[in-house]
C-alpha cells in the first residue's frame, strides 16, 4: 500500500518493559480509538509493514500494546519514532470542515495578505483547540550565543480554529490563515 492509502493515527514513543511492549501516543479523538482495528500499519515515509495487535490497553495518556513479532525491548526500541496508521478505506469519511490530522501535514500555508508561511509539519491538541505547527521552507540565518551565524527554521504555532484558519483546500494542497506574519 502507498502512504496516501493510510491515515496516521499515532506514533510509537518508547518501549514499555522488557517483553516487547510499546507505548503509543495516539492522535485519535478518543484515546482508545485505535482499538477498533486489529491490524495496524507501522512505518514512516514510504516504508510500512502490517502488524497484528495481540494485546492493548490504555495506560495514563498513552496506549500500551503488544504487537505480533515484537518479542523484546531491543525490537521495541527499534520501532521508536515510527508512525501508526490504518488503511483510509477502513475509516469513515470526515464530516464537512473536519480533517484527519495526517491529511493536513505537508500542506502549504499562507496568510490572507499573501505571505507564504511554509508547510504544516505537525498538528497537536491543547485542550482548548488543535494547533498547526507551520515550518518555513527556507532557513533564516541567526547568530548563536557566540556570535557565529547558523541556519534555523522558523516555526509558527497557529490555532486550528474557524477564525484563524478560514480555508483548507486538500485538493490544492494549501491552507489559508488569518494570522499576522510577525507572529
Amino acid at each position: 500500500m502507498a502512504f496516501k492509502d493510510f491515515v496516521v493515527m499515532g506514533r510509537i514513543v518508547a518501549p514499555y518493559g522488557v517483553y516487547g511492549w510499546l507505548k503509543i501516543l495516539p492522535d485519535t479523538e478518543e484515546i482508545d480509538g485505535l482499538f477498533d482495528y486489529a491490524t495496524w500499519w507501522i512505518g514512516k515515509d514510504e516504508q510500512w509493514r502490517e502488524c497484528q495487535v495481540l494485546e492493548a490497553k490504555v495506560h495514563n495518556d498513552v496506549l500500551v500494546v503488544k504487537l505480533e513479532g515484537v518479542t523484546d525491548r531491543d525490537m521495541a526500541f527499534a520501532l521508536k519514532g515510527q508512525q501508526v496508521a490504518v488503511p483510509r478505506d477502513l475509516l469513515p469519511e470526515p464530516e464537512e470542515n473536519a480533517y484527519y490530522w495526517s491529511d493536513l501535514v505537508g500542506l502549504k500555508v499562507s496568510n490572507t495578505d499573501g505571505v507564504d508561511f511554509g508547510v504544516i509539519t505537525q498538528v497537536f491538541e491543547t485542550g482548548a483547540n488543535d494547533v498547526l505547527v507551520v515550518r518555513e521552507l527556507a532557513p533564516t540565518e541567526v547568530l548563536d550565543k557566540h556570535g557565529k551565524p547558523r541556519q534555523e527554521y522558523r516555526e509558527r504555532l497557529i490555532p486550528f480554529t474557524d477564525e484563524a484558519v478560514p480555508k483548507v483546500d486538500l485538493t490544492a494542497g494549501n491552507v489559508l490563515v488569518n494570522w499576522d506574519a510577525d507572529f
